[in-house]
């Protein structure tokens, strides 16, 4: 598995007190219910039957999905506690939720189809995007969903007074640059005043 910086981060101390800070209230989950079926209306008439998390910490988005779409869902997560809470709140079994990265997707190629993030490549650097990408298209059969902060150029942000933890961008565009056979279907912007979700730029893109 992929190991750097920010993923030493993430698997350690700093990624536990994340985990005690992002609990999985109804409120949140309804908040995810909303932005989600809406950027899963691109899909209507050809939905996946498979969904991959990359990233998933708790859940959230899980179990969203499991109020409003029947695909059977997966996930990877690199810190063992936000794996716990999913596993023993009985969101995931283990056959469905692994360790690993963006980076490192333990499935095989094109065995989802539909491989997507939230607020996770924001964590990455931007020296490991491609490998990332390369992993998503890898694994993704139909679909991809990239969901993060945009910015037109990319660049840092500290975040909770730390550096090379936190970088907006334009994701969607890096991955049409990686991969150019990829087929934008729709992107839009999440407003958190009237979504309660941060701040957030999606893009779903179809494979060829």
């Amino acid at each position: 598995m992929t190991r750097n910086r920010q993923i030493e981060h993430w698997t350690g101390d700093f990624g536990d007190a994340y985990v005690e800070r992002s609990p999985a209230t109804e409120e949140q989950i309804r908040i995810r219910v909303s932005v989600l079926t809406e950027m899963f209306n691109t899909l209507v008439g050809d939905p996946p039957a498979s969904v991959l998390e990359c990233g998933c910490n708790i859940g959230l988005n899980t179990r969203a999905f499991a109020r409003f779409h029947p695909a059977e869902q997966f996930a990877v997560e690199p810190n063992v506690r936000a794996r716990q809470t999913v596993l023993d709140d009985g969101v995931l079994d283990a056959d469905h939720l692994k360790d690993g990265t963006v980076q490192n997707l333990p499935f095989a190629d094109g065995s989802m189809d539909l491989v997507f993030t939230s607020g996770v490549l924001i964590h990455v650097h931007p020296d490991d995007l491609p490998a990332a990408f390369d992993e998503m298209v890898r694994v993704s059969s139909r679909y991809l969903l990239l969901i993060e902060y945009f910015s037109r150029d990319f660049q840092e942000v500290a975040y909770r007074d730390r550096e090379e933890l936190l970088w907006k961008g334009d994701f969607g565009g890096a991955l049409l640059d990686r991969h150019p056979s990829l087929i934008p279907l729709r992107c839009g912007f999440f407003w958190h005043r009237t979504t309660g979700f941060d701040d957030s730029t999606w893009w779903m893109f179809r494979k060829p």
